[in-house]
């Protein structure tokens, strides 16, 4: 996986609902690179710290070869890197394959895989159209968010090179399928359940399907 852009955002207010709600989804590439800090991307901005930011989701991660899958859908955009709000844009980022609690090494940095995005209704003003939450969803593509165990500098065109992987983890897709599911599989359930570092609200919300059957 290689960083094509390295992403932070400023300020941007937007009217929802008749609230004003303030939000960091509207990044711009930063060609000098970015420094990464587990309380997440230095100089970036978090529209609201209650569900971004925490330590699971110090940086985002998106893939840029799924661009041109949603370059068909909404042409009449303005693209760049930083459309889907991720601090790093990565060609070769595979959900599949990408298991939760691996460990990588990029560029002065060291990171931790935690868990997908689930996309909200800011994603929608973004793209102007809520229609793209369920495109979205469906997809099945919704890049990673990381922890940060070692600051550091990371610029376009570093690797992340893989330092370890658990040997029973979920991959990202499998931890995304779950999320949204109808019908829970039971030994994924558990799996998920298994998972060292959970946040607390996906071991709540998982418990809580587990007792359900």
């Amino acid at each position: 996986m290689k960083i094509l852009s390295t992403n932070i955002a400023t300020p941007v207010t937007l009217s929802w609902k008749g609230r004003e709600e303030l939000t960091g989804i509207y990044k711009k590439p930063q060609p000098d690179g970015v420094f990464l800090t587990p309380e997440g991307v230095r100089g970036d901005t978090i529209g609201n710290p209650r569900v971004h930011g925490d330590r699971h989701k110090a940086c985002y991660l998106f893939d840029t070869d799924d661009y041109p899958y949603w370059q068909e859908w909404y042409p009449a955009l303005e693209w760049g890197y930083g459309m889907f709000g991720e601090n790093l844009s990565l060609s070769g980022l595979r959900e599949e394959r990408l298991q939760i609690g691996a460990v990588y090494s990029v560029g002065e940095a060291r990171i931790r895989i935690t868990i997908p995005r689930e996309p909200c209704f800011k994603l929608g003003l973004r793209f102007g159209d809520q229609g793209i939450i369920d495109r979205f969803i469906a997809h099945g593509k919704p890049g990673s968010y990381a922890e940060v165990l070692q600051p550091g500098k990371v610029t376009p065109g570093d690797t992340l090179v893989l330092e370890s992987e658990p040997q029973s983890s979920l991959s990202i897709l499998e931890f995304y399928r779950l999320l949204y599911a109808r019908e829970k599989d039971p030994t994924l359930l558990q799996r998920a359940l298994a998972l060292p570092d959970l946040p607390a609200s996906k071991q709540e919300k998982f418990r809580k399907w587990a007792a359900a059957g």
